[in-house]
């Protein structure tokens, strides 16, 4: 697979994962009549089904990071060329501002705002790291099963950690940024977003090396 076809997939998906976080994110705060409650709900299954989707579609194209943090992960433990990794960044940060400009887009908004939903403070830090250690956990263990399984895994944790975690589970510092560009459901206040992505990135490497450690044969 040529690297110009895995970075169309990375973009792609990037893409299209965060229209359907933000996208949903308006749809359900829209229906839900101010029940916060459906709206979370509406949004994390919408992000659970289109994560499977996207994972077992183009996972077997570009592994299917959609994510700095797993790309930076898997580079450090050996598990991903790190010639590749500012190709792979820059994309699914560039591809995460033009998912936000075509959900904002389809409901009529400006292609992007500055978010004022404030999500700072330990407990939105400590959530970011559960969850980002979640994920890069399911994705160590499980990257032997098929696209289909790590996408079913990853896309079921996701949409828990959503629930479970103060912060809604950003766990992905190109989704962080681009969830600045929007004040909507999903969003974060862009003075927020540098605590979510240093926390990121930290635990990422840290977790997935924790993972490739129990799965050794």
């Amino acid at each position: 697979m040529t690297l110009r076809r895995q970075l169309a997939a990375e973009g792609i998906g990037t893409a299209l994962l965060l229209a359907i976080v933000v996208g949903s994110g308006i749809m359900g705060e829209r229906l839900a009549g101010g029940n916060v409650a459906i709206a979370l709900l509406a949004n994390s299954s919408a992000t659970g089904f289109g994560l499977w989707v996207l994972i077992a579609l183009l996972g077997p194209i570009s592994g299917a990071h959609f994510n700095p943090a797993v790309t930076l992960a898997m580079a450090s433990a050996g598990h991903f060329p790190w010639r590749h990794t500012l190709p792979y960044v820059g994309v699914q940060i560039a591809a995460a501002f033009i998912g936000v400009a075509v959900a904002h887009v389809m409901f009529s908004l400006p292609m992007f705002t500055a978010s004022e939903h404030v999500r700072t403070g330990m407990g939105q830090w400590v959530s970011e790291a559960v969850a980002t250690a979640g994920l890069l956990f399911v994705i160590g263990l499980a990257r032997h099963r098929g696209a289909s399984a790590v996408g079913g895994l990853v896309a079921a944790y996701i949409a828990a950690a959503y629930w479970f975690t103060s912060s809604t589970s950003f766990a992905n510092p190109a989704v962080t940024i681009a969830r600045a560009a929007t004040d909507t459901f999903a969003g974060i206040r862009p003075i927020d977003a540098a605590g979510f992505i240093v926390v990121q990135l930290l635990v990422a490497p840290l977790a997935f090396g924790i993972a490739l450690w129990l799965s050794a044969k």
